[in-house]
Order: structure tokens, then C-alpha cells, then sequence
């Protein structure tokens, strides 16, 4: 069993699975869920949720994408630490070969580079409204969190930008 450790309550025991399956179809837009490596600090906005999967990262990246991809209401926006390109082999063994297997995991899928702090502060405000669920991982590579926004399956991002065009030329 996993722990599972509310950002404003005590630990409770839970399935990592189990609370992918049960959170999906409760997360929309904005929601964001965070696969995280095993040293990513435990936040403590109200909205951040963190689980503990005792899992490998790429396991649950593949679970995490495989699960949005079969729901009908969201779809995911993925970004990835700019620093983790930057992280040298000789400094962190193991680095180039998550590279690879993440590179392979998240082909098809845009990633977007930021650095890591603008990420975690983005994480924070949202978890002071919306629900973040935080998805630890036994990973023990530096800057390699997978972090996925997400956003409407059903309203495209250009057509939301073509009705509020529609509705400022009528104002």
C-alpha cells in the first residue's frame, strides 16, 4: 500500500492506482497531477495532495498519460524541468537513460521546459484553489518531475480563443 498525505490532514494508506482511478474523473482544467522524483518537498497549500507510490516513475507516468488518454473530459499539458537537460551524467548516474525512457514514454506528447521553481510556485497557487495530486516516485534523479496541467479534452485551446474574440467585438 501506498501513503497517501493530504496537504492539510494526516496520512491515510491508499492505493496509488486506486486514487488515479477515483481522482480522474473529479479533475478537469486546471487540475494539476505531479509524477514526481523521491526528493520533491511536500507542499503544503491546501489543495496539493501528496501519495506516496513506492513506484518507479516510469510506471507511473504511463499509468498517469495512459488513464487521461482513455477519459473523455481531459487531456494532458505536459512540462518538464528546463534544468533536467543541463544535469551531467557524471553528476547524476542514470540521467541519460531516464532521458531516453522519457523521451520514449512521451513521444506524441508536447512537453514544455520551465525551471523547476516557477513550476513548484505554479503547483502552490493552483493548490490554493484547484486540486493538485502529487504522485511520489522512487526516482533518484535530480530535475526529473513530470508535471501535467490539465486542461478541457472537448474545448480546444483555439476555439476558446475565437469565442472570447467573438465576445470582445461585441462589447
Amino acid at each position: 500500500m501506498a501513503a497517501a498525505l493530504p496537504a492539510a490532514g494526516a496520512g491515510t494508506e491508499t492505493d496509488w492506482r486506486g486514487k488515479v482511478n477515483a481522482m480522474l474523473p473529479l479533475l478537469g482544467h486546471r487540475n494539476w497531477i505531479l509524477i514526481a522524483d523521491s526528493a520533491y518537498p511536500l507542499q503544503v497549500s491546501p489543495g496539493l495532495e501528496t501519495v506516496e507510490t513506492n513506484a518507479g516513475q516510469a510506471e507511473v507516468t504511463q499509468y498517469v498519460l495512459k488513464a487521461i488518454a482513455g477519459s473523455t473530459h481531459v487531456r494532458p499539458e505536459i512540462f518538464m524541468d528546463a534544468e533536467l537537460a543541463f544535469v551531467p551524467e557524471a553528476d547524476a548516474p542514470g540521467v541519460s537513460e531516464y532521458r531516453r525512457q522519457m523521451g520514449d514514454i512521451l513521444r506524441g506528447h508536447e512537453v514544455q521546459s520551465a525551471l523547476h521553481e516557477k513550476l513548484i510556485a505554479q503547483l502552490g497557487e493552483a493548490g490554493q484553489t484547484f486540486h493538485v495530486l502529487v504522485l511520489k516516485t522512487k526516482l533518484t534523479v535530480p530535475y526529473s518531475s513530470v508535471f501535467i496541467r490539465l486542461n478541457c479534452k472537448y474545448w480546444a485551446t483555439d476555439a476558446e480563443t475565437r469565442m472570447r474574440a467573438r465576445m470582445a467585438a461585441k462589447q
